[in-house]
């Protein structure tokens, strides 16, 4: 009698767990937010955007703490429409070279600048915006922040006051937290992209610190003694007693202004929780807060705490979309896209394989190989996956398409590790020029396919005006505006000068291709939410057409990614008219189409 008993009450919770599974599972299917699939994204690096307070420009000793190292030699915050391979006055009586140099520029950079340009980026199309680091932080990027609950002050209006302000905090302890000006700012930012219909996410860096953290400066003092401790990966502790003793820490990747931190102690997740919802629901208000978080190097975070810190999350706002940076095949990425941690990634396999198609020349991949990596990569997930994707070619950890686009079979960009050294300035095989006209046309055409594919599209700043560099360093410099004047580039990194010089100015033409594109993008619900159908693949014509379908709309997009005229063959079964080239209309029965040399067309069914 126990014995059955026991069984039935087995089965009972069987029966219990494995609907609550199936359950789970249904829902987990559509676990990404219905607004991120809608989107465009636009990734601004806030240092290199717009200066909008000269007032709060950074002082040499803003930058103590950041490599390299350098807070004793001349220095003024940069030109902002520099020559950027030239050294300036004040960076030659340093004597260091180029790349030493382009590390100490600030070019003020700000939230004041940002908020200056809403209406350049509402214009553009714009629906979404990422911010790289804003916390508080010596170096330009600041991923090696000091703290993540304030703003770096110099991205606020009154720099000396916050800086006090802070200075009154017990830092791990939330009910002493006060709000900067810049926090202020920062949240005033937040309210007028809401006011647009526009979201915000903010980057979290939870893997390391900087050496100016709080925590850090702590242990660094207190060693052992210190109540941080546990934060950090330290190796070895520094004992007075013990002359030869020194400290040492692991820094993210062996880098020492990033040392790393262990997320699974519970006092740093507890500063984890706290800054979260501080940043999600300022003063209580879910409303005034951040859509969301972009997760930096999160495959060097245990799973469990991005597990948990999701429930966190979701528990504050459940529509807020979680994206992780994991630059890795996709059999990799399953584990962080189950419906537990992540919503979505940097799509850098979009990126990938956009680039072999699109971008490279003597070793570009076939239509046929560009479809079935397309195909792998929506299958890979569950079916809504794909569409909060992130798709986007380049960031500020690549070279832009600008100079992809002059740079064709450099290396594959997908084999990263090989690829982030040979498309860096200082290999001399890299071509750090201005893309020419031809080179635009690949450009332009990428953009059409990203724009009308599976996913979120996402612009790196300034792309749509024309910037073009090399990997980082050279991929973050300074916006180009329509209202700023630019020198020439006129130098090379090594120093010497350009045959011909390149014009800096901003990209008219280019601009407006984003901006219709954007625009028909964001007027088709096809586009955005629309299943995904190849309607024609021709690898001898390189001559690639897909559909784009939802409810009783239809789009289909033709790309000939050839250098050739040619003429696409396939039926249309209803009428339909070509958005993208001065709306021409086509009637049902169409079999042949003229298409440009890498160019395209986008037909939107009318009946």
């Amino acid at each position: 009698m126990f014995k059955s008993l026991s069984l039935l009450v087995v089965l009972v919770n069987f029966t219990v767990l494995f609907c609550q599974t199936k359950g789970n599972q249904k829902m987990s299917e559509n676990f990404v937010p219905e607004w991120s699939k809608k989107v465009v994204w636009y990734q601004i690096f806030p240092e290199r955007f717009r200066n909008g307070d000269k007032n709060n420009d950074p002082k040499i000793e803003n930058l103590e703490g950041a490599y390299p190292h350098d807070v004793n030699s001349i220095w003024q915050v940069h030109p902002w429409n520099c020559d950027w391979y030239e050294l300036e006055p004040y960076e030659q009586k340093n004597g260091k070279g180029i790349w030493f140099n382009i590390q100490r520029r600030r070019f003020g950079g700000d939230l004041q600048g940002i908020l200056d340009k809403l209406d350049y980026l509402q214009e553009l199309g714009i629906t979404a915006v990422y911010l790289n680091p804003i916390f508080e932080a010596p170096s330009s990027h600041k991923y090696d922040g000091a703290t993540y609950h304030h703003v770096d002050p110099n991205f606020g209006p009154n720099p000396e006051e916050d800086r006090k302000l802070i200075a009154t905090e017990v830092p791990d302890d939330p009910k002493t937290w006060v709000w900067t000006s810049a926090d202020k700012l920062a949240l005033k930012l937040i309210e007028e992209l809401h006011k647009r219909k526009m979201r915000i996410i903010f980057d979290g860096v939870f893997n390391h610190f900087g050496i100016n953290s709080w925590a850090f400066r702590d242990v660094e003092k207190k060693q052992q003694n210190s109540r941080f401790k546990d934060w950090f990966v330290v190796r070895s502790w520094k004992d007075e007693k013990k002359p030869e003793s020194k400290f040492d820490y692991n820094g993210w990747y062996g880098v020492r202004e990033l040392p790393e931190i262990q997320e699974n102690t519970q006092s740093f997740r507890d500063y984890v929780w706290a800054i979260t919802e501080r940043w999600m629901k300022p003063n209580g208000k879910v409303e005034n807060g951040i859509d969301g978080w972009r997760l930096d190097v999160a495959f060097c975070v245990p799973h469990d705490f991005w597990k948990d810190w999701r429930k966190h999350v979701k528990s504050i706002n459940t529509e807020a979309y979680l994206t992780a940076e994991v630059i890795e095949p996709v059999s990799e990425l399953k584990p962080y896209l189950q419906g537990d941690e992540f919503d979505a990634v940097m799509n850098y396999n979009f990126a990938f394989a956009s680039s072999e198609f699109f971008i490279d020349e003597k070793t570009r991949i076939s239509v046929t190989e560009f479809d079935k990596l397309l195909v792998d990569l929506r299958n890979a997930f569950t079916s809504s996956v794909a569409y909060g994707m992130q798709n986007l070619f380049g960031s500020h950890d690549t070279h832009r398409i600008g100079s992809a686009v002059a740079n064709p079979d450099i290396g594959k960009y997908r084999n990263w590790g090989d690829f982030f050294g040979k498309s860096k300035g200082e290999n001399q095989n890299y071509d750090v020029r201005k893309p020419n006209e031809e080179q635009i046309k690949k450009q332009k055409l990428f953009v059409i396919f990203q724009m009308t594919y599976v996913g979120s599209p996402m612009i790196y700043y300034g792309d749509e005006a024309g910037i073009w560099g090399a990997n980082d360093p050279c991929c973050r410099k300074p916006m180009i505006w329509e209202d700023l004047r630019y020198k020439d580039e006129t130098y090379l990194p090594e120093g010497s000068m350009r045959l011909v010089q390149n014009e800096v100015k901003f990209d008219g033409d280019l601009f407006e291709h984003y901006k219709k594109l954007i625009s028909i993008r964001n007027s088709q619900n096809a586009l955005q939410l629309g299943d995904f159908k190849t309607v024609l693949i021709d690898d001898q014509k390189e001559l690639y057409a897909f559909s784009r379908s939802y409810k009783n709309e239809q789009v289909i997009v033709l790309l000939n990614n050839s250098l050739e005229k040619q003429t696409c063959n396939f039926k249309l079964e209803g009428n339909f008219q070509d958005v993208l080239n001065e709306k021409a209309s086509y009637k049902k029965g169409q079999q042949k189409f003229e298409l440009e040399p890498k160019w395209a067309k986008i037909l939107v069914r009318k009946n």
